[in-house]
């Protein structure tokens, strides 16, 4: 997700799917994210940790800023948590929300990831278009709200 909220990857799993391993999945298979783009930062949460998943991250170009676990030192880049998190969590709500994404009636696999799949492509094409055509709030789907 770029900074005002725009999907650029994403990976559909099971709830007891180990979110690390699925980030390094998902960027083996999308090699060109971080390939394009040198010198981005990864915004996680306390999730994300261990010594060599921050090496593969590391070996892929990308820098991580996550807050400490308990036991750990403080971590560089914890004063811009608040605020970056802030959009995290509007991005999701606007999902839950606007997009009723908890409510997609699917109820086959096919159908909850096709219906995931519209909710996704259509806060996209939202944010898309309304950066294009210089709105000042990116994620507002209140024109579109028929």
């Amino acid at each position: 997700m770029r900074l005002h909220g725009l999907p650029v990857a994403f990976a559909l799993t099971g709830a007891k799917a180990v979110e690390r391993e699925v980030l390094l999945d998902l960027l083996a298979t999308e090699q060109d994210l971080v390939r394009s783009r040198p010198g981005q930062v990864l915004l996680a949460d306390m999730n994300y940790y261990g010594r060599q998943f921050e090496h593969e991250l590391a070996a892929t170009g990308l820098r991580l800023l996550r807050p400490a676990r308990r036991g750990e030192p403080p971590r560089a880049g914890s004063a811009l948590f608040k605020p970056l998190r802030q959009v995290i969590e509007s991005v999701n709500q606007t999902f839950k929300a606007q997009l009723d994404l908890e409510h997609h009636h699917g109820r086959t696999k096919c159908g909850v990831t096709v219906r995931i799949l519209q909710r996704i492509l259509a806060l996209t094409s939202v944010i898309w278009h309304n950066d294009h055509t210089g709105q000042p709030v990116k994620r507002s789907l209140t024109a579109y709200d028929h």
